[in-house]
Order: C-alpha cells, then structure tokens, then sequence
C-alpha cells in the first residue's frame, strides 16, 4: 500500500486537524460511539473484519468510525494493525458442521435435513424507505425481540456435502489424507502462481467484496464456468475456535467466531474430466457477509476450471488476474499513490508528446501540396 510521501508539516499536521473536524461533524450532536457502531452497523464492521482479516468487533468498529465509513480504508488500517500482531499457535480446522446457526437456506434442496432457518434476513423485505428510523424511541417502542423466542436447534446441523449421496451426481469432499500438506498463509509468504485452492481461497476471502460481484455477475452472464449455478446452502452462525497447546497434546476452546459459508453447485462441463455431474465452489468469509460469500463461491468455481479440464478464456477463470487484483487495500494503494507527485515523470511525457508532434507535422511538410491534392481528389 502507498502511503503519503515528504511534504510541509505545518500544512499536514493542519490536513489532520481539519480531517478530524470533518469526522467529529457537528459538534452539537452526540458523538457516534465505538460501541454502536459495533451494534448498530454490524454489517460494515464485518465486512471490514473480513477485507481486514482480523476478527475483532471492536478494532474493526474503531476502524469505520476513523475512517468515516470508508471501508476500504476501514480495512487498510485493520489489516495494518494486523500486522503487528504475534503469532502464538495455529488452530485446527473449524466444524461449520458444529456451527450454532442463525441462518441456514439451500435453493437447490426444498426439504433439507435439519431445516430452512430464514433468520435475519433482508431477501423478504420491500426495500422501501423506514422513515420510522428517523424517530428511535417510536421505532423502539415497537420492537419485538425474538431472541428469547427462538426456537431450539440441534447441537450439530450437519453440513451439505455430508447430506448429498455418494452417487457421483454431486461432488462431495475426498477422504483426508494421513499427512495433511502444510497449508500456506499468503500473510506470510508470497502467491506463487498456479496457487493451492486454499491459497486462492484465503486471497478470495479478503478480496474486495464490489470487485468479487463484479466477476460473479460476469462468470453467470456467460463470461465463466457454462451452466446456471444453484445455492447448495448458506449458514451463518458461531463457530467455536480451538488452539492446540504448545508441547501439548491438547485442543482449547477459546471462544466463537461468527461466519458465513456458502456452498455452490453448477454443472460440470461435459467435455473436461470431471466425474462428477455438479461440482462446487466454496466462501467462507468473516461475519454476517452473506453477499461476499455467494460471491466467493462463484469465483472459486469458476476458478477450478483448469482443474476440471475446461476451457479458460474470460477473466474469472484467470487465475493470475482474479487473485492479482482483488485485493482492495493494495489496488487502492496504487491508484490513490497517482495522487503524489509526478511532476517530473508528467514533464518527460510532455516532452515525448511534443516530439512526436513534431515529427508528424515534418512529415505532412514533405509530403507537399501535391500529395494532399491527390489525396483529396481520390
């Protein structure tokens, strides 16, 4: 990410002062408080906390509110503090199959085991504008609070691909091998490319969630993987997170974590090597981030076409360009970085510019009047 560069400290150190104005806004209003951003616009700060790649409600939430709501700066600085984190043990795989849901659809499954949970949702809401919102204690005093309503769940739902027969219609997961391969951590080592599945996967879970949608839309108007993709399912919910003692033998719950999974199913080409009739495309993504994780699971199934034999010709099977350009913090880095000085850069492209002028108005002189009358009579 480029950062500002040399300039007059007086007149940066007034830039900030006048920054923090414009962020405190009127000052006769109450101030906005950490805590509510937290709880109040819960979305934004889980959208942040998965473009960041830090769980934490309550750095993500100071984020948006120092940046103003701009989340993708709201994530720079996440993922910037991130980086001075330490590193104390890495945690085996987390049991979405374990997860405690608050939602949980299949559009490809009518009677799923377990249950449709709609849970909190706007699929089913009129988009119309809520003026009530403009009056909190009005809207309040009409709140109906449902947690204590809920209705019991069973501890374990199991997931999709545990469900679906073994019948090689579905692609289901492979048995584990005895030594798992070591899994890479593109926060600590470089993409090299053709990258594992979990690399590419780690790099789609932090993307930019608009430039993601963007390559979905395009995989589903024809420029991708051929065939109408259907939702397998979707959960969100907690998972419990577990960290293996150092020297230990020993697995230690420290707490959950909220997440979004998403399971895509679509069709195989018929003419590459898969097996199997529908195959899959995976997200998983921090936080109630339902949008960015359909959108995952598009590009990672259009991602996988070179490993089901098919043919890569649009921008979402590029692996090289998805990867390269998803990432909001560093693509917005280097188009804001335009915003330093280049003036001497810009003067050698005048100079260029005026030179090849130059030469193109020596070549209308040699050619003469009578070259141009001919041409003019042809």
């Amino acid at each position: 990410m480029y950062v500002a560069a040399k300039g007059g400290e007086k007149a940066i150190a007034n830039a900030h002062r006048f920054l923090a104005e414009k962020r405190r806004g009127n000052p006769q209003l109450p101030e906005m408080s950490v805590e509510q951003i937290r709880e109040q616009l819960g979305l934004a700060v889980d959208r942040v906390m998965a473009e960041g790649s830090l769980y934490d409600r309550n750095l993500a939430a100071l984020a948006v509110k120092q940046a103003q709501g701009d989340l993708v700066e709201a994530a720079f600085l996440l993922r910037a503090y991130r980086t001075t984190l330490p590193r104390f043990s890495p945690s085996p795989v987390v049991d979405t199959g374990s997860m405690r849901v608050l939602r949980r659809i299949s559009a490809a499954y009518k009677d799923l085991p377990g249950g449709q949970v709609l849970g909190p949702t706007y699929d089913y809401s009129h988009r119309l504008l809520d003026f009530s919102l403009m009056e909190p204690e009005a809207f309040a005093a009409n709140v109906v609070y449902l947690v204590d309503k809920m209705i019991a769940l069973p501890s374990r739902i199991p997931r999709l691909t545990e469900i679906v027969g073994s019948d090689d219609l579905v692609e289901t997961p492979q048995e584990e091998p005895d030594q798992d391969p070591p899994v890479p951590d593109i926060t600590e080592e470089p993409l090299e490319f053709p990258a594992s599945r979990s690399a590419r996967l780690q790099a789609l879970a932090r993307g930019d969630e608009g430039f993601l949608l963007g390559l979905a839309y395009s995989a589903q108007r024809g420029f991708g993987f051929q065939g109408h993709p259907f939702v397998g399912e979707i959960r969100m919910g907690y998972v419990p997170v577990e960290v293996e003692l150092p020297g230990e033998d020993v697995k230690v719950r420290i707490g959950s974590i909220l997440v979004t999974e998403c399971t895509m199913l679509s069709r195989a080409e018929e003419t590459g090597g898969c097996p199997f009739g529908f195959v899959q495309g995976y997200g998983l993504v921090f936080g109630a981030n339902e949008r960015k994780a359909m959108a995952m699971a598009l590009v990672d199934r259009a991602l996988r076409s070179r490993e089901l034999g098919e043919e890569v010709r649009y921008p979402a099977q590029d692996e090289e360009y998805v990867l390269r350009h998803c990432d909001n913090v560093e693509s917005s880095g280097f188009v804001q970085h335009l915003k330093l000085p280049h003036y001497v850069d810009f003067q050698a492209e005048l100079v260029h510019v005026r030179r090849r002028d130059v030469k193109k108005s020596q070549g209308a002189d040699d050619q003469g009047p009578s070259s141009v009358g001919s041409a003019g009579e042809g």
